[in-house]
């Protein structure tokens, strides 16, 4: 029997026809979007940010950025010496030891409030008397106590607060309170 003509061989097609090589257009062209949304996504990082609010003076204008920057000094601490005093309880003695600190603008604040010593500490002693001792127990209580020596206190100087003015007495800190 005649052997009948074969199939050519894969690899004799691959010889006849050589392969075109692959571009390399679509690559780069990947890579440039790639690379354009890389830079727009920085761009609109940086543009899209909120910008630093200036601070104003009282005329309403931007500070001098040496004066935005500036830190503010901390405050004075002027403590008081602790006082024992006798409570409103109806039909019970009851005694509160109050430990008392008082937080000041400055140094020239705290030799002001120290040359009205007795009378603030006369005036803190008739307003803790005032109180229950159910009423300083609670931390209601003791807010409205601060509040009512930091306004004695404020009076009895002549350091109110006086419109935006800030007065120099800044606030009443409890550095212990004890209530038997």
């Amino acid at each position: 029997m005649a052997a009948k003509p074969s199939a050519p061989a894969p690899a004799a097609n691959a010889d006849a026809a050589p392969a075109k090589p692959k571009s390399k257009k679509l690559l780069i062209i990947i890579l440039g979007a790639v690379a354009l949304l890389l830079v727009l996504a920085v761009a609109a990082f940086f543009l899209l940010q909120p910008a630093a609010e200036e601070e104003l003076g009282p005329d309403g204008q931007p500070l001098a950025p040496a004066a935005a920057a500036a830190p503010q000094p901390p405050p004075a601490f002027l403590p008081l010496e602790n006082m024992v005093v006798n409570l409103a309880d109806p039909g019970a003695m009851r005694f509160a030891q109050l430990g008392v600190t008082l937080q000041l603008a400055d140094a020239a604040t705290s030799d002001r409030v120290t040359a009205f010593m007795p009378a603030i500490r006369n005036g803190m002693l008739r307003l803790a008397s005032q109180r229950t001792a159910e009423q300083l127990l609670t931390p209601a209580g003791k807010d409205a106590l601060a509040v009512d020596i930091l306004a004695m206190v404020r009076e009895t100087t002549g350091l109110p607060d006086r419109g935006t003015i800030p007065s120099p007495v800044q606030a009443v800190l409890f550095t212990s309170l004890i209530v038997q």
